[in-house]
C-alpha cells in the first residue's frame, strides 16, 4: 500500500513536470536590437546582438540580418546567463519522498557517484529557476567524506547530455572540528574523537587513491586483466594527477585553516566551497591563491558573538582581501533566489559590479569554461536573458531568455497557477 501511494505522488509529479510547460523552445537566427548590453568584462553598451547556431555571432550597431527574428530590446537591459556555483537541482524534488532525493549515496566514500547521471531534465524546480535569469548551474552531491562527482549543468534539454557545460569535480567534505550546531550536545572529549577518526579515515583513502593513480601511471593506458575493479579509487586519478580540482567543502574558521593546510600538503588544486567563515581568514585563502564558492548569502549568523549581516558581508569582505569569490545558494528549490544572495553581498561591501560578476564570469573562471560562458561576447555560447530592470531587484521582471541560442518560453508551474487563478473559470461572485 505504501509503495502504491509514493508512486502515485511521484506519477502527479511526473504529469506536472511534463505538461508544467505548454510553450515550446524556439532555435534560429535571432537579432536582439537596441538594447543596453552588460558584457560584465567589457562594460556596458548599447547595440544590438546576433545569435546564430547557438553562439553569439555579432555585437555591434545596427546590425542587420533579414533572415533573423527581430526582438526589440529598446529600454530593456541584456545580461548573460547567471550561474550557480552550488545546488542540488536536477537531484532533489520531493524533501518528504526520499525515492526522489538523488544528492547522497550510502557510504562515506562515493566520488565515482556521477551526479550528471542523476539529473532530473524534467524537474519542476527547473523552469523555476530559469524565468529569474539562471542559465546554468553546478548540481552538487552530498554526504560522506566524499560524496561523488558534481557537474555543470545548463537548464535546457531533454537528456542529462544535452544539459552538461563542460565541468565536473569531485566533491569532498572536509571533516569538522567542531560542533554540527547548536544542538550538538557532544562532550568535548566525543568531538575530538570525532574529528581524528574522520580525518584518519581521509588520509588512508587518500594514500590507497595516490598508490592507485600511480599504478595507472606505471600502466600507461594498458589494462591488466589482475587489476581489482576500484571505481572510488579510478574517480581520483584526475584529483591526483591535479587534471581536475577538487571541490573542498568546508565552513569553520579552524576547519578552514586546517584544509588549507592539508591541500598544501597534498599538493592538490583545489576550489573550496561553502566557506561561510571566510571572512576571518581572507588573507590566508588570498595568499595561497584559493578560489571560493560562497553561500547561500541569504543565511543567519554561525555564531551568537556575529554581527546579523556577518553572512551578508562576508563574500565581500573575501573579494576585497584578494580572493576569487564566487556565489551559489545551495539550494534545490530556491535556487531561483541567486540574484537576491548577490544583491545582498553588493549591498554589503561587495558592490554592484563585483556582486555581478561573482555569479556569471567568475564562477565561470573558476570552473574553468569561460571561454564559453559569464559574458557577452563575439564566439560564446548564447546564455543570455533580457531584463526590464536591475536583476538584483525582485520587482524586475525577465522578459526574454536564451540558452544555448534556443529561446526558452518564460513559464513555469508558478506562471502557470497564476495565469490559472487570474481569471477563474467559473469565477467568484
Amino acid at each position: 500500500m505504501k509503495n502504491i501511494l509514493i508512486l502515485s505522488i511521484l506519477l502527479i509529479f511526473a504529469f506536472q513536470g511534463f505538461g508544467q510547460q505548454v510553450e515550446k523552445s524556439k532555435s534560429g537566427l535571432f537579432l536582439l536590437q537596441g538594447g543596453t548590453i552588460h558584457t560584465i568584462t567589457n562594460g556596458t553598451i548599447n547595440g544590438d546582438i546576433l545569435i546564430k547556431d547557438g553562439l553569439i555571432a555579432e555585437i555591434n550597431d545596427n546590425i542587420i540580418h533579414p533572415e533573423a527574428r527581430v526582438i526589440d530590446c529598446k529600454g530593456l537591459s541584456i545580461y548573460p546567463g547567471l550561474i550557480d556555483a552550488g545546488t542540488k537541482l536536477g537531484l532533489a524534488e520531493i524533501g518528504a519522498v526520499s525515492l526522489t532525493q538523488d544528492h547522497d549515496e550510502l557510504g562515506d566514500f562515493t566520488p565515482h557517484m556521477d551526479a550528471l547521471t542523476a539529473v532530473n531534465p524534467t524537474s519542476v524546480s527547473i523552469p523555476v529557476t530559469r524565468v529569474n535569469g539562471i542559465t546554468t548551474v553546478l548540481t552538487v552531491p552530498s554526504r560522506g567524506l566524499f560524496p561523488g562527482t558534481a557537474a555543470l549543468i545548463n537548464l535546457h534539454g531533454y537528456t542529462p547530455e544535452q544539459m552538461y557545460a563542460g565541468f565536473k569535480g569531485v566533491v569532498m567534505n572536509f571533516p569538522s572540528t567542531g560542533r554540527r550546531s547548536r544542538r550538538d550536545r557532544r562532550s568535548d572529549e566525543d568531538i575530538k574523537k570525532a574529528e581524528e577518526k574522520a580525518l584518519k579515515s581521509l588520509t588512508d583513502f587518500w594514500d590507497k587513491a595516490v598508490l592507485n593513480a600511480e599504478i595507472h601511471k606505471k600502466m600507461n593506458g594498458q589494462t591488466n586483466p589482475d587489476k581489482k575493479y576500484t571505481p572510488q579509487l579510478d574517480a581520483m586519478v584526475p584529483v591526483i594527477n591535479n587534471e581536475a580540482p577538487l571541490l573542498v567543502e568546508v565552513n569553520q574558521e579552524k576547519d578552514i585553516l586546517k584544509a588549507l593546510d592539508w591541500i598544501k600538503e597534498k599538493k592538490i588544486n583545489a576550489i573550496f566551497t561553502g566557506v561561510a567563515e571566510g571572512h576571518r581568514v581572507a588573507d590566508s585563502l588570498a595568499k595561497y591563491n584559493i578560489p571560493v564558492i560562497t553561500g547561500p548569502i541569504l543565511s543567519t549568523p554561525r555564531r551568537n558573538s556575529d554581527k546579523y549581516d556577518t553572512p551578508y558581508a562576508s563574500a565581500g569582505l573575501m573579494q576585497k582581501a584578494g580572493v576569487k569569490v564566487a556565489i551559489r545558494t545551495n539550494e534545490s528549490e530556491n535556487v531561483r533566489n541567486l540574484p537576491y544572495n548577490a544583491g545582498f553581498a553588493a549591498t554589503y561591501g561587495m558592490g554592484v559590479e563585483e556582486a555581478l560578476k561573482a555569479i556569471t564570469i567568475v564562477p565561470a573562471e573558476i570552473l574553468g569554461v569561460a571561454d564559453k560562458y559569464g559574458s557577452i561576447e563575439r564566439g560564446k555560447v548564447a546564455n543570455i536573458f533580457i531584463t526590464d530592470g536591475d536583476p538584483f531587484e525582485t520587482k524586475t521582471q525577465v522578459r526574454h531568455l536564451f540558452i544555448n541560442g534556443w529561446q526558452i518560453p518564460l513559464e513555469s508551474r508558478h506562471s502557470l497557477l497564476h495565469e490559472e487563478f487570474l481569471q477563474r473559470s467559473p469565477g467568484l461572485k
